[in-house]
């Protein structure tokens, strides 16, 4: 069984146990969290599409870790203007752990 779920404007596909790294979600590392905006829920040749959501659909998570990707090095660059801006970027992410699929 696993579902598409939808968090911090990007889709995921999710099975029971699976870990997955998403943006940074507000909540303490060990808290449950419910995530209800499920797009797909299939079961084997059982397909349950959403218009856009599941209506009742739920996937329930736990926060294992909070953190920050690695440093992404933006340049900004103009040729011929003596013009060149450097700048740094680290994305912070909530690590989950998958532990139940609802279908509604």
């Amino acid at each position: 069984m696993y579902a598409v779920i939808q968090t911090g404007g990007k889709q995921y596909r999710v099975a029971e146990g699976d870990t997955l790294k998403v943006e940074k979600i507000a909540a303490e590392a060990g808290a449950a969290v419910e995530l209800d905006k499920v797009l797909m829920v299939a079961d084997g040749e059982d397909i349950k599409v959403g218009k856009p959501y599941l209506n009742g659909g739920k996937v329930t998570a736990t926060i294992k870790s909070h953190g920050r990707d690695k440093k992404v090095k933006v340049i900004k660059f103009r040729r011929r203007k003596h013009h060149l801006k450097r700048q740094g970027h680290r994305q912070g992410f909530t690590e989950l752990e998958v532990t139940g699929i609802n279908a509604g």
